[in-house]
């Protein structure tokens, strides 16, 4: 158990936001998105596993300020993340949102490209290509939806990434890469465009979040420093 007195001072030096989910917002879409909303909100209020002394969600989120345009924001991340887009635009991949269900097959492929990622295995059920589809339906206003944004070539799909957009924040909840193409940038391209994307179609957004900070391994959080998801504390609103 971590000392008190340091964990305390750890989270007053980080940086604090207040986030609105927006629910009330979502009450004229499928209840899907209300409901969806409800149970995050619910998350962030619980304990954090390994430091019960706070809130699962109210410090060390990883979480980038958006700027007001994509130009800003693609100057603002590290220059290893714009090498990364630029290297896979060179190599001909496009990124943009996708039908996840029009790309069953070659998420198959990519979940199945690797046994062990960031250091964990991967579940066999996802190895041997048990893949389900995508039933979240169409959102009907900006204010919360559930994009996917892939990276391909030629129309193979070869990353993605699956969102939740709710109110002012887009959270990056699943993102993979397919282990042969990874060296190419195809995971940071899926980063980048999906960023651009919630930039011209989802006005309300401020935040872009890729999971927490804390407990992530080293190389992950380095990962994360790249494109600028910070460990940030965290006021929830559910709005």
């Amino acid at each position: 158990m971590p000392n008190p007195l340091k964990l305390l001072q750890q989270i007053r030096s980080l940086p604090k936001l207040r986030i609105d989910l927006k629910c009330a917002e979502a009450a004229g879409n499928d209840p899907f998105y209300r409901d969806y909303t409800e149970q995050f909100y619910r998350e962030t209020q619980r304990r954090h596993p390994k430091f019960p002394l706070v809130k699962a969600m109210g410090f060390g989120a990883a979480i980038k300020v958006l700027e007001p345009d994509f130009d800003a924001y693609y100057m603002a991340v590290e220059g290893a993340a714009r090498r990364n887009h630029k290297k896979a635009l060179r190599k001909g991949y496009e990124a943009r949102r996708i039908d996840f269900n029009s790309h069953l097959d070659d998420v198959r492929e990519i979940l199945a490209s690797a046994e062990v990622r960031q250091g964990r295995a991967m579940p066999e059920r996802l190895l041997k290509g048990e893949i389900k589809q995508n039933t979240n339906p169409p959102s009907r206003d900006p204010a919360h939806d559930y994009p996917f944004y892939g990276t391909l070539k030629d129309g193979k799909l070869l990353a993605y990434t699956g969102c939740f957009v709710c109110g002012e924040i887009c959270m990056i909840e699943t993102i993979y890469g397919h282990a042969d193409f990874q060296s190419d940038g195809v995971v940071p391209m899926a980063i980048i465009e999906g960023a651009r994307d919630v930039l011209s179609n989802h006005p309300g957004v401020k935040y872009y979040m890729y999971g927490t900070t804390f407990g992530a391994g080293e190389g992950l959080q380095r990962f994360k420093r790249k494109f600028g998801f910070l460990p940030h504390r965290v006021q929830w609103v559910l709005g």
